[in-house]
Order: C-alpha cells, then sequence, then structure tokens
C-alpha cells in the first residue's frame, strides 16, 4: 500500500508519501506562500525524491476539511485531478481527525481547534482507547466560549492543538476549569504523514470514494456567499 497525502486545509502545506509502516517522505511550509503557489511544487517533489510515479500509488489522501475554504479547494481539486488522471480512489480524512491523531499515544482528551474567523473556531474531541482514536465530539463551528463550556463538561484533562489555540488563548485560560495542556510546535499543525496513516487504516477498511464523488466538507458558508444573502436580504 501506498499512498500520496495531502492537506492544505489551514495555513501549513503539507504532503507525504507513506506505506502500511513507513513515511517515505514528507513536505511541509508554512511560510508567506499560497498552497497554489506550492502545493503541486511539493508533491512533484516528493515523487521525484522517493522515484514514485503516481501510477505507483494505491491512493490518494486528503484533508476533507474543515478549513480554510481557498485550501480545501486547492487541496481537492488536486487530488481529485491527480486521481482521475491515474484511475485511482480518494481516502476523505476530516482535518481534525488527523491533526488528534498526530498526538499518538496521549492520554488526554485531545481538542483539535482551527481558527474559523469571525471569532469562532472549527473544533472536535478525541481520545485514544487501546491505540485506536475514540471521536468524543463531532466537527463542528462555534465561538470559543462554546468550546469551553463543552470541554470543561467532559471534566477531564485536555490538550489543545491548532491554529485556532493563539487567537483564543487568554479565553482558553480564563474559562477553562479542568486541566489543559499545549501541544508542542512539531505537533500543532497539519501534517499530511499523519493524514496519511489514518488513511492506510481507511484503506483497509476499504473507505474509499470515485474521484468525481469527493468534495470538501466547510460546515460554514462561505464569506460571498454570507454577502450575497445579506444584499439579497437588504434588496427585499
Amino acid at each position: 500500500m501506498k499512498i500520496l497525502a495531502i492537506d492544505s486545509s489551514g495555513i501549513v502545506a503539507s504532503a507525504a508519501i507513506v506505506t502500511e509502516d513507513t513515511v517515505l517522505a514528507e513536505y511541509n511550509t508554512n511560510y508567506k506562500k499560497t498552497h497554489s503557489e506550492t502545493l503541486l511544487p511539493m508533491i512533484d517533489s516528493l515523487m521525484k525524491m522517493t522515484e514514485t510515479d503516481v501510477n505507483d500509488l494505491d491512493a490518494i489522501a486528503v484533508a476533507k476539511g474543515p478549513g480554510s475554504f481557498t485550501g480545501l479547494r486547492i487541496g481537492s481539486a488536486t487530488a481529485k485531478g491527480l486521481a482521475l488522471a491515474a484511475g485511482k480512489p480518494i481516502i476523505e480524512i476530516s482535518t481534525l481527525e488527523a491533526m488528534a491523531y498526530q498526538l499518538y499515544g496521549s492520554k488526554s482528551v485531545l481538542c483539535p481547534m482551527m481558527d474559523a474567523r469571525r471569532h469562532e473556531v472549527y473544533y472536535a474531541a478525541f481520545r485514544f482507547e487501546e491505540g485506536e482514536l475514540v471521536r468524543l465530539l463531532p466537527d463542528n463551528a462555534a465561538p470559543a466560549a462554546d468550546v469551553i463550556e463543552e470541554l470543561n463538561s467532559l471534566g477531564e484533562c485536555v490538550m489543545l492543538t491548532g491554529d485556532g489555540i493563539p487567537v483564543n488563548l487568554a479565553a482558553l485560560e480564563q474559562g477553562l476549569i479542568i486541566p489543559y495542556e499545549l501541544a508542542k510546535p512539531f505537533q500543532n499543525r497539519q501534517r499530511a504523514a499523519a493524514l496519511g496513516i489514518l488513511a492506510v487504516g481507511y484503506a483497509s477498511e476499504g473507505r474509499f470514494v470515485r474521484s468525481f464523488d469527493h468534495a470538501p466538507v466547510y460546515l460554514r458558508v462561505s464569506q460571498a456567499e454570507r454577502e450575497r444573502a445579506e444584499r439579497e436580504r437588504a434588496s427585499k
């Protein structure tokens, strides 16, 4: 099993080639470049370094969301284009699930939190049980205050990760009454290697989709859609 994994759902662009037991190569960048500039060159570099042809791949895994509208569209379009051209299936992975998987082995409740703008975050909660990642809260978008309330209700130590943490750190420090810890810098942003290893497990369960059936999961309407709805309401 050889999988190309792609995650451009947030501020980091990340791509990796993995097998069942090895991360063959991974490329991450988080520096003043748009995903449209970086993602395809990153993938091309990985394929050349590992002497991998797209026809050697068994599937292409992609972060399906939630996340940045533009980032998700770029990642999905890239995955769909490669999968369609090579006749390969797609494996869709929740961005938040892959972020939690990076914290493998933690005994805490895991809460990935992405900045969703407009004073909200995308978030979910998980824990590891006997080596398996178990979901506690679904992927959702909400104000940080609502997330704090849900985490407090769980009554357990929580590990926080993601780019939504720095933006809301003051509120978290003030509102959380449970013990909490912050993921380290090498764990607290999206990484395609984690997504790819998760995808290996999905593949063993036959959880594939055809390229033309894949679509990102945004959880919210886009700014353009909101503004159009506001204009339509104002014109009535």
